[in-house]
């Protein structure tokens, strides 16, 4: 059976791998080693239908061990890591499985400091305590509820600044995006939204809430030429990614977007620092470099990439995965808060693909997944020749006019590839290649 805990959060399949059980446990386990007992900690979750089982496990072993638990009911994880903010708690935890599938439930958490927990920074430690089953009662545990989706929503509408009016098409998933613009469509003048599959619903009976697969985009793809619309923007399930297409109805890679916001803020503040994940395109630092900012590569995943922002005083940070990173959001991701800067970006272009144009210089595969050995995969790849070796997060191998990436996966147990080169026959040459080297 898979283990649910992983590098930067808890996520398994529903009740197989977490269950209530657990999820009591882990509350319990957490309270004790961020030291929570007498304090004030946030939790909310998303809509999967695990959810308000899974929380009200997890808040009962926080409750147990002494905690004051914030209770900020079904919002997106972003808005959830507002609220820890807006109402001065020792952080707090999102129950979510993110983008995964419907059967998977999931909790984020984030310490005193607004630390994430992830590995290194005591999710090893909970899931030790958690797995013992050695629970510490305290005394003085408690639940209050708080609400905060007005506040969040007047947050995010402070930063809209539109150049001209748009009309963008929001596909929700049915994750929990619908809810949140409920609340802050009607905040934001100029923006027209068009609402596709805002109904949250965590059987997700349309598509997969996973904006970076491509086949769950096609409805998207076909309402933003149908509506006319300036660009479409897809969400995943828990709200902390934002994914684009363009007015064409072509998809808009999330490196690309990462370099886009990148522009955004050096044209705001000279020299600083952007950092971006490493299975981004080169064009990214390239582009980085040419406005006289400082490009800083980073491992994938949110504690990794928050630390790097944090220890960079970088303004932005950006993952290919979607998520999208800001000093002013507290060091944290969230997709609303890309969404409106992007509008603010396509408001003072003649259209997202004319600005998307000059990014397009390479050819990326996308990630690739394989099941297979990362040990043997890991040296195959040392082994070739010419290769210039970093491992920063897996193997990544450099050649000149080609480059990859080969990790191994934090939540799920595949390897996942990235590829790119200068042209489209070296990048379908070489991932030929590398394709028979992972299989062989």
């Amino acid at each position: 059976m898979a283990d649910p805990f992983k590098a930067y959060d808890i996520r398994g399949i529903y009740p197989d791998q977490l269950d209530e059980a657990l999820a009591h446990k882990i509350g319990n386990a957490t309270a004790q080693v961020l030291g929570l007992a007498g304090k004030r900690f946030t939790v909310g979750r998303d809509m999967r239908v695990s959810g308000p089982m899974l929380k009200e496990a997890f808040i009962a072993g926080l409750v147990e061990a002494g905690v004051h638990v914030v209770d900020v009911g079904m919002q997106s994880t972003p808005a959830t890591t507002f609220a820890m903010h807006e109402l001065g708690t020792e952080g707090g935890a999102q129950i979510t499985a993110s983008h995964n599938p419907s059967e998977y439930g999931g909790i984020k958490i984030t310490g005193p400091g607004f630390k994430p927990i992830g590995g290194g920074t005591g999710m090893e430690e909970i899931e030790a305590i958690a797995r013992s089953g050695k629970t510490v009662p305290a005394a003085g545990g408690k639940i209050t509820e708080a609400f905060v989706l007005d506040s969040y929503a007047e947050f995010l509408a402070q930063r809209l600044d539109l150049a001209k009016p748009l009309t963008i098409v929001v596909d929700g998933g049915n994750g929990i995006i619908g809810t949140m613009f409920q609340h802050l469509a009607p905040k934001l003048p100029g923006i027209t939204i068009v609402p596709m599959y805002f109904d949250p619903d965590g059987r997700f009976p349309n598509h997969d809430a996973n904006p970076l697969k491509t086949e769950n985009l096609p409805d998207l793809q076909a309402r933003v030429l149908a509506e006319g619309a300036d660009f479409g923007a897809a969400f995943d399930g828990d709200g902390d990614r934002c994914a684009l297409v363009d007015e064409k109805g072509q998809i808009i890679t999330c490196d690309l977007t990462t370099a886009l916001l990148g522009q955004y803020y050096l044209e705001r503040e000279k020299g600083a620092t952007i950092a971006y994940d490493l299975r981004s395109s080169k064009v990214v630092a390239e582009m980085i470099t040419e406005m006289g900012g400082k490009p800083v590569e980073t491992r994938v995943g949110h504690s990794f990439i928050k630390a790097t922002l944090k220890a960079e005083k970088a303004p932005f940070a950006g993952e290919l995965s979607g998520h999208y990173y800001f000093r002013d959001f507290f060091g944290a991701d969230s997709g609303l808060y890309a969404f409106i800067l992007l509008a603010n970006v396509l408001s003072r272009v003649d259209s997202a693909s004319s600005a998307i144009a000059p990014l397009q210089k390479y050819f990326h595969s996308g990630e690739i997944n394989f099941k297979a050995d990362k040990d043997a995969v890991f040296a195959k790849i040392k082994a070739l020749p010419g290769a210039e070796i970093t491992e920063l997060d897996g193997i990544t191998a450099r050649f000149g006019t080609w480059w990859c990436n080969v990790r191994a996966s934090n939540t799920e147990p595949v390897v996942r590839l990235n590829l790119e080169a200068d042209t489209k026959a070296e990048m379908d040459a070489k991932l030929a290649e590398m394709k028979a080297l992972i299989e062989g």
